[in-house]
């Protein structure tokens, strides 16, 4: 199984620009999109089942799951009403589709994140003992400072993306039995997946790892690999990609 991850930063733009032939060309079995960012729902991959979540708002955040496979059953979050999350679930596995909320440059949206963060971590819990779940996308957090750029090692504490209250939720969710792929198999290696789209930021790699790959426990035997897609462009973001025998 294949499974390709990716925050687009606006869906139309993306297509309009045939950035998914690239992907594509992998072919993933399932493709997670987040911040789509519309309320359409062209074809992204012909054949493919494409699910979608749309925001209450127009034009802003939401998710796309496309899939190959037939879900036995798909839910669309815990009431949140900026599409943020899809959950489809298969056979042996669920796969958890989400985008987590920005506490923004003024931290205007905090108390939000962090309340997010509670019903996301409740959430999973509930499902966690009925089988392993795969839980992918934009986390808006980076876990220390192997995932930020070198030279901003200081991390500005006051900056979202590297907030102690949701670091700290980030590994409560890990500490309930899930692993954070690309850690588990690079323990050392930076490797980023957003830049600033200022002052050129991607081609002097000054990036985030904000995008992951959380597994239950019992899958990280299973995994095959797990890439951060650098040279795909179109976003702010890069995908990802993971590859499992399941």
């Amino acid at each position: 199984m294949r499974i390709v991850s990716w925050n687009l930063n606006g869906l139309p733009a993306t297509l309009d620009n045939g950035c998914f032939e690239a992907i594509e060309i992998l072919r993933p079995n399932i493709l997670c999109l987040q911040e789509i960012r519309t309320d359409k729902e062209p074809t992204v991959i012909k054949n493919f089942r494409h699910i979608w979540n749309h925001a209450k708002q127009s034009n802003y955040s939401g998710t796309a799951t496309i899939t190959h496979y037939k879900p036995r059953s798909v839910n669309k979050g815990f009431g949140d009403l900026e599409g943020r999350i899809i959950t489809t679930e298969f056979e042996k596995i669920f796969v958890v589709n989400v985008y987590f909320p920005n506490s923004q440059s003024n931290l205007k949206r905090r108390e939000y994140r962090l309340r997010w963060d509670d019903e996301f971590h409740d959430y999973i819990c509930s499902m966690s003992s009925r089988k392993p779940i795969i839980i992918c996308g934009d986390f808006n957090v980076t876990r220390s400072p192997l995932d930020i750029f070198k030279s901003n090692e200081r991390m500005q504490l006051k900056e979202q993306g590297y907030l102690t209250d949701e670091r700290a939720n980030l590994e409560n969710l890990l500490d309930e039995g899930f692993c954070d792929v690309f850690r588990e198999l690079n323990p050392t290696e930076r490797s980023y997946t957003w830049w600033s789209n200022r002052m050129n930021q991607r081609e002097i790699n000054h990036g985030w790892r904000l995008d992951y790959f959380l597994i239950s426990e019992e899958l990280m035997s299973k995994v095959i690999s797990m890439e951060h897609l650098t040279e795909i462009e179109g976003s702010d973001h890069c995908p990802i990609m993971l590859e499992l025998k399941i």
